[in-house]
């Protein structure tokens, strides 16, 4: 393996930082890992032998699909594992070439990482050979493949090289919006990659914290933009295991119920929808998750840390916390995600943040006005998309 710092004009003048590793058949033995993440992988794998931690695990992971050797995107997701571990490795026992993967602003996805508090032995290690990835059934239009890093705390997403250009352009600005609003709504994003084998065609993907984790007791998700074109999923049948994410009309006749956090979403959803408008950019998605609070969870106090210095360890700001719309967050992984109300715990988050309304946004918009007439959907100016989206959250909220 060699590492090299490159320039890539056609992306970005932000620095990318490319690993050069081999594949082979069996992805899961191509790299060894290094000495400390060897000693805490074996910890983890002997607190994993029990039944109850297969039973729980097995539990957890129902409507997930395991990629395994016969799936179509084994090979694809083995080199992203593989890649990723080299990426994030000091140093390598087996020095070796072959495919290419490409980190881009390294530096800053580090940072962001580090104002998580993040530990990079952590994220190597869930988005390394350790385990398979996970895939879900997307109900998503576009033609991009989804993946869950086996404990599932990691989202992956495939990524047009155009939406990847401006999620990099973008960078330097939704840095900044989070040191200034850390409770912030927006997707952690946690890096971008591009992956090639040979003389292929380059895969991009970005990675990015989950918006549903812990996944374990969820029991309904959505995707929410504030229309109703093509915003209508059919359910699983009940008892079915499959793990499906409902659009806007699945929603009709439900509320969210956060009692006194209401009023600290709307004013988030203000702030992250005017930035977002700021950067020309639209068709991003509300997620939402519900799950059921535990009587022991229910109530100030039982759950609750208020966070008064810094929400997130490396993220400050001359702004006083009230400039900065903070809240409290929950004791739990994820926190930044996660809003309680008096009965439910809430999994919020805005997600697809790349689309740029350019030429042709703008004339799917002329032919949607022409093909819906009086009809809502998602192609719109950023302006009325934010204010529109805001306004579903004012209505479906209380």
């Amino acid at each position: 393996m060699y590492w090299r710092w490159d320039s890539n004009p056609s992306l970005s003048p932000l620095r990318c930082f490319r690993v050069f590793i081999a594949s082979c058949a069996s992805c899961h033995q191509v790299l060894a890992p290094s000495p400390e993440a060897g000693c805490r992988a074996a910890t983890s794998t002997s607190g994993r032998c029990g039944l109850l931690w297969r039973l729980r695990d097995k539990q957890a992971r129902i409507g997930l699909f395991e990629i395994g050797p016969g799936h179509e995107l084994h090979q694809l997701t083995c080199m992203m594992q593989a890649g990723l571990w080299a990426a994030t490795q000091v140093s390598m026992d087996h020095p070796t070439t072959g495919f290419e993967l490409c980190t881009l602003a390294g530096p800053a996805f580090s940072w962001l990482r580090r104002s998580l508090g993040l530990a990079e032995e952590d994220y190597q290690a869930a988005l390394g050979p350790g385990g398979p990835y996970l895939q879900f059934l997307s109900t998503s239009k576009s033609k991009a493949s989804f993946f869950l890093s086996h404990d599932q705390r990691f989202f992956l997403k495939t990524q047009r090289r155009r939406e990847v250009r401006a999620l990099l352009a973008h960078l330097p600005r939704y840095v900044q919006h989070l040191q200034r609003h850390p409770h912030s709504l927006l997707a952690r994003l946690l890096g971008v990659h591009s992956l090639r084998v040979a003389r292929g065609k380059k895969e991009f993907f970005i990675i990015m914290l989950s918006v549903f984790y812990p996944a374990g007791r969820i029991s309904e998700r959505y995707d929410i933009k504030g229309c109703e074109v093509s915003r209508w999923v059919e359910p699983a049948p009940e008892g079915s295991p499959l793990v499906l994410v409902l659009k806007d009309l699945n929603f009709q006749g439900k509320t969210i119920d956060l009692g006194p956090q209401r009023s600290w979403l709307i004013h988030q959803m203000e702030l992250d929808t005017a930035f977002l408008r700021e950067l020309n950019v639209l068709d991003y998605s509300l997620l939402m998750a519900f799950q059921r609070l535990h009587e022991d969870e229910r109530g100030p106090g039982s759950s609750l840390i208020f966070r008064t210095a810094r929400s997130v360890r490396g993220a400050q700001s001359p702004e006083e916390p009230g400039a900065q719309n903070r809240r409290l967050l929950p004791d739990s992984p994820n926190a930044l995600h996660i809003l309680d109300g008096p009965e439910q715990r809430y999994f919020l988050g805005l997600v697809d943040l790349a689309t740029v309304y350019g030429l042709r946004k703008r004339l799917e918009h002329l032919w949607k006005t022409l093909r819906y007439p009086g009809r809502t959907f998602s192609t719109v100016s950023p302006a009325r998309y934010a204010r529109r989206l805001c306004q579903w959250v004012e209505a479906h909220t209380e």
